[in-house]
């Protein structure tokens, strides 16, 4: 069991240093480009895997992990959701939903509401100090965009660049996972609530700027061919 263990954790370890680096990488790089894509997909793969590794290593026995199962669960949610609305953009024009979205978005709800209720009720024990604080935030946040996915898989999104927003709130919300789980491991100086919860208000503060950086563009583009159109029409 141990041997099984320390391979995961190798594992676990070289997936999410992958993922640190590329999840900034691809933010800066210029979206649809092909070193954007590379560096997504190779963040999207390292995030999986670290997903994957933290869930298993926090079920083994005598390696019971709260953190790890947190992090893990919603990191998956997070970067498979956003991966998954780039193949969601016809939804304004009546495209369908497949099981696998819903899949995704119900699995998280589940999750979401058991880290609530294990959070308030003090069930997630006391490692890390705060880890039940984290869990209630944690589990209200996903349970947050869960709605969100429910809302658009049942009703065409008004705004076609829904897609867009989301795939940027869903992969940033990605990387603050790793960066949280990188800095409650490695913090020896921060209060635990600090490090737990800093990359998140941090995190948010960059989802905003390029939110607001892409409905400002969306806003010009139509500014501007709506001054066409009427530039045609008076012409004729």
């Amino acid at each position: 069991m141990e041997i099984l263990f320390t391979a995961l954790l190798i594992m676990h370890v070289i997936a999410g240093t992958t993922g640190l680096i590329a999840g900034p990488v691809s933010m800066v790089n210029k979206k649809g480009g092909r070193q954007h894509r590379f560096t997504g997909k190779l963040f999207f793969y390292a995030m999986m895997l670290v997903s994957v590794t933290a869930v298993s290593m926090a079920t083994l026995p005598h390696h019971h992990s709260p953190f790890l199962l947190i992090i893990g669960v919603f990191s998956a949610y997070l970067v498979s959701s956003g991966y998954r609305v780039l193949y969601l953009k016809g939804l304004p024009k009546g495209q369908k939903v497949l099981s696998l979205d819903w899949a995704i978005s119900l699995t998280m709800a589940a999750f979401a509401v058991y880290f609530i209720l294990s959070g308030l009720t003090g069930g997630m024990g006391s490692s890390f100090g705060s880890v039940n604080v984290v869990s209630v935030v944690f589990g209200s946040i996903a349970l947050l965009l869960v709605v969100k996915d429910m809302r658009k898989y049942t009703k065409a999104p008004a705004d076609k660049n829904f897609w867009l927003y989301d795939h940027i709130t869903r992969m940033i919300a990605g990387n603050i996972a790793a960066f949280t789980a990188f800095l409650v491991v490695n913090n020896s100086m921060l209060p635990p609530v600090v490090a737990w919860l800093g990359p998140t208000v941090i995190g948010t503060a960059v989802i905003s700027f390029f939110i607001t950086k892409y409905k400002l563009k969306a806003r010009k583009g139509s500014a501007k061919d709506e001054l066409v159109t009427v530039k045609i029409a008076a012409g004729s």
